[in-house]
């Protein structure tokens, strides 16, 4: 699920008094729950949030403000209300719509990505509703294509293949499917749907019996055409650490970086965390570094780096920095994985590795 940590979490709208009712069951349910109700209900017995402006204005307020939004509405309502705020699925939030008996819990906007679906599911699971969902993926019980890893943090990096071969899952078109890196369990569903083969070597899905692809990789892809034939998603599976001083610039960690991903055709995205040795406070340049790429950073010890088998240590890091390795043994102590990129020197103040964390 798509979640902004700036907006607030669930916004319940009521508007009438067997609405109020119903809000206060979800409010009791669920954690991150705000009530909004019309003024002139001010005293009822209810923690809510009252509002004198038209419903049409806090609609706006809270459509800009939520990760989702739970309304006590009819059906045809919400749409006229919620229509002149959609912007894009990526970043409308999740609506659910509940009749005024409770009867249905609708699935209305940003099933998918904003999380609708499964919030229907809980309020139906909650109010004894029948949960009506309408995405085709889930009436179809096949893979939805824009969550797949999802939950794992993985992240697509073509977004604008996804609803060309949503149509083809759905449809039932043969499709390939490819993994070398990242969390197994991904799928959902106790079995593969039938129009979808796993592959063994990339490659394969060039086949012409494949109309479409997904592929599931932290290494470049640089065959045009398989690219335009598939979803590439990201997992979170490379640790990069680092080795520097404190003049190391974020420019030259960047430059560094990109430099071992591109010759080793791997994926920024594919980046879970930075790792380095633990000085007492972050040198400057990481710091901004990783700031500004939205990236963790984890520091050791330099016993615990010490602790860590490399196969480049150096006698002349441990002179100076009282362990033998810095780039090599922070990138394995964070991933508890295998070393997939030796240590490359960036001198005079800059060496980087690169280990995989492995997922059975």
């Amino acid at each position: 699920m798509t979640m902004n940590l700036s907006k607030r979490e669930i916004a319940v709208v009521a508007i009438t008094k067997n609405g109020i009712e119903i809000a206060k069951k979800l409010k009791n349910a669920f954690d991150g729950v705000d009530i909004f109700v019309p003024s002139k209900f001010a005293n009822s017995d209810l923690s809510a949030i009252y509002f004198s402006e038209s419903v049409n204005q806090k609609i706006g307020y809270l459509f800009s403000n939520y990760n989702s939004l739970i309304l006590v509405f009819s059906l045809g309502a919400v749409i006229r209300l919620i229509s002149p705020y959609l912007k894009d699925k990526k970043t409308d939030p999740a609506v659910v719509v509940i009749d005024d008996s409770a009867k249905f819990a609708i699935s209305t906007l940003s099933g998918h990505l904003g999380g609708a679906n499964e919030l229907t599911a809980r309020v139906s699971g909650l109010l004894n509703s029948m949960p009506v969902i309408t995405t085709a993926a889930d009436v179809n019980n096949t893979i939805a294509v824009d969550l797949v890893g999802r939950k794992f943090g993985w992240v697509i990096d073509n977004y604008e293949n996804v609803t060309s071969i949503s149509a083809m899952m759905v449809n039932n078109e043969k499709i390939g499917v490819f993994q070398d890196a990242g969390e197994k369990d991904w799928l959902g569903l106790s079995e593969l749907p039938k129009n979808v083969n796993i592959v063994n070597e990339m490659g394969d899905l060039l086949s012409d019996d494949y109309k479409a692809a997904l592929i599931i990789t932290d290494k470049l892809i640089l065959n045009q055409t398989l690219l335009k034939k598939s979803v590439v998603y990201r997992p979170k599976t490379l640790v990069v650490g680092i080795g520097l001083h404190w003049s190391t610039t974020k420019e030259t960690i960047e430059k560094g970086i990109t430099s071992v991903l591109n010759d080793n055709q791997l994926n920024f995205k594919s980046i879970n965390l930075i790792a380095s040795l633990d000085r007492g406070k972050l040198v400057k340049g990481l710091d901004e570094f990783c700031r500004g790429n939205g990236l963790n950073v984890l520091l050791f010890s330099k016993e615990d780096l010490n602790s860590v088998a490399v196969p480049n240590p150096s006698e002349i890091v441990g002179k100076y920095e009282g362990t033998y390795s810095v780039s090599e043994a922070s990138s394995l102590r964070a991933s508890n994985g295998i070393l997939i990129v030796p240590k490359r020197k960036f001198p005079p103040d800059l060496t980087v590795a690169i280990s995989r964390v492995m997922h059975n």
